[in-house]
């Protein structure tokens, strides 16, 4: 190859030095840990709240002083109240698709893992029982609330519930292909389910009776009845 076809690299081109580039790593890795500690110290403060309420009738000043932080702080993460509990949802709904995992993998037959989802999503959903109460925090006011959440952000609440969503697809989509289950459409059986476990708990509140109530475990008779098993 002649030498003068050889072009000379630009300088402008030149990578930029890996001292360099860790140094802007480990500044920006710092700065996200402080904020992530920051975000956690509000939620955890709001959990407290609620914790001693029993309701999510609390203010945003209280979840400051009760955090320590400013208000100012407040702002930087969260656009106000709604916006707080509406990362109390999604931090609750992760929590319970993370132990709905751990309850579905504890069973080996198709349906018998459709019916530990449901129950232990029955139980994160209606925990007015304290003996079936689920979660290091009272999700109790947070289900309430979600009602509310749902109809102000709706997109934002079904990204929430899309892992129980996700997990009750896979599992309604066993039961049938194992033939324990007999549906002419996974998705839309998956989906009633969904909503008939989750919202029980509002039809719940509407019967003064506490004997007429609905338990997890008829909950999941009804479903199952429903799904042709």
């Amino acid at each position: 190859m002649d030498s003068e076809s050889v072009e000379a690299p630009a300088t402008g081109d030149a990578k930029e030095p890996a001292w360099r580039q860790r140094a802007v790593s480990r500044s920006l890795n710092a700065a996200r840990s402080r904020a992530e500690q920051r975000v956690q110290r509000f939620l955890d403060a709001a959990f407290e709240l609620i914790d001693e309420k029993g309701t999510t009738d609390f203010t945003i000043q209280e979840v400051i002083d009760r955090s320590k932080q400013s208000l100012r702080g407040f702002y930087q993460y969260f656009h106000g109240k709604d916006e707080l509990l509406l990362a109390l949802f999604e931090d609750s709904m992760l929590e319970s698709a993370i132990d709905l995992r751990e309850a579905v993998a504890e069973e080996t037959e198709p349906l018998a893992r459709l019916r530990a989802c449901a129950i232990r999503l029955h139980e994160w959903c209606e925990p007015a029982d304290s003996t079936r109460k689920r979660g290091a925090h009272n999700r109790r006011p947070i289900s309430e609330f979600s009602v509310q959440l749902a109809v102000a952000h709706p997109e934002r609440v079904k990204a929430a519930i899309e892992p129980v969503s996700r997990l009750l697809l896979e599992l309604v989509g066993e039961a049938a292909t194992a033939k324990t289950i007999s549906v002419a459409d996974t998705r839309q059986a998956a989906a009633l389910v969904q909503q008939i476990v989750m919202y029980s708990w509002f039809g719940n509140r509407l019967i003064s009776d506490p004997k007429m109530r609905l338990t997890a475990e008829q909950t999941w008779e009804f479903c199952l009845r429903g799904l042709g098993a």
